[in-house]
């Protein structure tokens, strides 16, 4: 093998395994839920884990909903998925490991560099740039052994929880738009620089929690546990009927804050997001191995799995096109609902947003491209 750089680009759609694309694909609803719920800010009302606390009944059902199966949940599962993504990129490389290093690294700088955009642009919670921290901080990672790699997710896990739980505390009305001030700020220029200070700091917030996912997600492909799914039904399976109930009951506590149902005290709802954080370290991986268990079901791709399909592979352009549905409807200097809308309206909206992304990437795989994030991202990884 020569020592000089030989990268491969990324696998071709034709290659690609059904079950990683469709984990991503189905995520992004998880994504629009989680995200969405962000930008309300009613006057008058609690926060937690940027969530407004419910009162009527539709808004409890959905803050219950959504905080034990999507809050802490689906970006554990992108987390898990961009760790799993790492070792699928290495391991088609025909390059020395520090080139192969090097390639990630390189393609870590670029996340982080649009993710800081996305977030000064469009979306304040941006994580495209905590994965690419993770990625600059723990490439070495996916040539650790398995105990390795499984103590050190054991570590990460307590440290990110202890992080999830201290930024969960409850935020009375007044404090809001102290620490969302972007959601008040008339001016687009300023908006946009109060984002970028705010993505400064919620990054490596969000690295830290996610870093045991993305180990994670190392381990599973080190098996090809996605990619393989029929030679590890079993795993699959126990990962699934373990993980799942671990993941709702460990989230039952927090979202009896966020529901209403019990009233805010700082000191509970700290602890009931550290169990949250801790539990949600088994959602995202059950729902990985569900929907791979799903995949080996499929005789056929029908329409739906097909469009479906078409969003995981084009995941980063649908994300970011989730975003300017966002903008448009709830900056305040142009529609500006974020005072208005109702909870459930909010996962209304998230839900036909996702749609839109979906019929958006079928199009695309209709009519033969690929996602212009895609394109850009491979061009500045793979240098052309």
């Amino acid at each position: 093998m020569s020592s000089t750089t030989q990268s491969t680009g990324p696998t071709a759609v034709t290659s690609r395994a059904l079950g990683p694309d469709l984990a991503r694909g189905m995520m992004l609803l998880f994504i629009a839920l989680a995200n969405t719920h962000g930008f309300l800010h009613p006057d008058g009302v609690t926060v937690i884990r940027a969530i407004p606390v419910a009162s009527a009944l539709a808004d409890q059902l959905v803050a219950f909903a959504e905080t034990v199966l999507v809050d802490g949940r689906s970006y554990t599962m992108f987390a898990a998925l961009f760790g799993y993504g790492m070792v699928q990129i290495a391991r088609r490389q025909e390059s020395s490991w520090p080139q192969v290093r090097s390639l990630l690294r390189r393609r870590g700088r670029w996340l982080v560099l649009l993710g800081v955009l996305h977030a000064a642009l469009l979306y304040y919670g941006d994580i495209l740039a905590a994965y690419g921290l993770l990625a600059l901080l723990l490439v070495p990672a996916v040539r650790h052994s398995d105990r390795r790699l499984l103590i050190a997710a054991g570590v990460w896990a307590v440290v990110g929880a202890v992080v999830f739980g201290f930024f969960s505390a409850p935020m009375s009305p007044e404090t809001v738009t102290e620490v969302y001030p972007w959601s008040v700020e008339e001016s687009p220029l300023i908006g946009a620089l109060l984002r970028l200070g705010g993505i400064l700091v919620s990054a490596p917030v969000l690295a830290i929690t996610a870093a045991a996912s993305l180990l994670l997600g190392i381990w599973a492909a080190k098996r090809r546990l996605l990619e393989e799914p029929e030679q590890h039904r079993v795993l699959l399976r126990r990962i699934v009927a373990i993980g799942l109930p671990v993941s709702v009951l460990g989230g039952v506590p927090l979202a009896l804050y966020t529901s209403g149902v019990l009233s805010s005290s700082t000191q509970g709802v700290v602890l009931a997001a550290v169990l949250h954080s801790l539990s949600g370290l088994a959602g995202g991986p059950a729902y990985a191995a569900l929907i791979a268990l799903w995949a080996l079901r499929i005789n056929k791709a029908n329409m739906f799995v097909t469009a479906l399909q078409a969003t995981g592979q084009r995941s980063l352009t649908c994300y970011l096109s989730q975003s300017v549905g966002w903008a448009v409807l709830f900056f305040p200097y142009l529609l500006d609902l974020g005072h208005s809308m109702r909870l459930w309206q909010s996962a209304l909206l998230a839900v036909v947003t996702w749609v839109a992304t979906v019929v958006l990437a079928e199009w695309m795989r209709r009519s033969g491209r690929r996602g212009p994030f895609e394109t850009l991202l491979r061009k500045l990884t793979y240098r052309g």
